[in-house]
């Protein structure tokens, strides 16, 4: 969809005079269209009139385009930019922060703050797309491929065996520690 999306529309300027209908048939396979195509047409005036047709680079700028959140404009500030803002939590780095037991909160906000505690600055950006890499080929929410994890020996499970879902004992629960050591250590550096 991407390429489509912007052969039609190359510049933000482009995207703010678009037709809503138009948009919203471009980014119609995404899901949730209709409120995608008002965020990025309302993302594309702002930034078209506010910010002189770039986009903007500091969190604060990025969070008054309609449609973004922080972890927006921590993708965009990371990908387009190398600014390492914060740390990217989307579903997946969510969940694997959990399952690993690197970060257990109960909002991505919350375990963005702990990981940005625990994690060298230097290597958010890319431990955010390595995690969410990860999370989408190997640790998915239903069927885990433990089989295949290079991290398995160091993954804690959240103390439960995820393919059959019976208690694992606490020393086997307990393994995540030496992976929060290394990243101790690594921080130190």
């Amino acid at each position: 969809m991407t390429p489509a999306l912007f052969a039609r529309y190359p510049e933000a300027k482009d995207f703010a005079a678009s037709d809503r209908v138009e948009l919203e048939e471009l980014v119609r396979t995404t899901g949730f269209y209709r409120n995608k195509s008002k965020s990025i047409h309302g993302a594309a005036v702002t930034i078209t009139e506010t910010f002189g047709g770039e986009v903007p680079k500091t969190m604060e700028e990025l969070l008054t385009l309609p449609g973004v959140a922080r972890k927006t404009a921590n993708v965009v500030l990371g990908t387009a930019f190398r600014i390492a803002s914060g740390f990217v939590v989307d579903t997946h780095v969510f969940r694997l922060s959990h399952r690993m037991g690197l970060a257990e909160a109960k909002t991505p906000e919350q375990v963005e703050k702990k990981l940005m505690d625990l994690l060298p600055k230097k290597d958010w950006i890319d431990l955010a797309h390595i995690l969410i890499h990860h999370g989408r080929a190997i640790c998915a929410a239903r069927s885990p491929k433990c089989d295949d994890c290079m991290v398995e020996a160091d993954c804690p499970k959240i103390g439960v065996d995820l393919l059959d879902a019976k208690p694992v004992p606490r020393d086997v629960a307990d393994r995540g520690r030496p992976m929060k050591k290394r990243i101790a250590m690594a921080k130190k550096k």
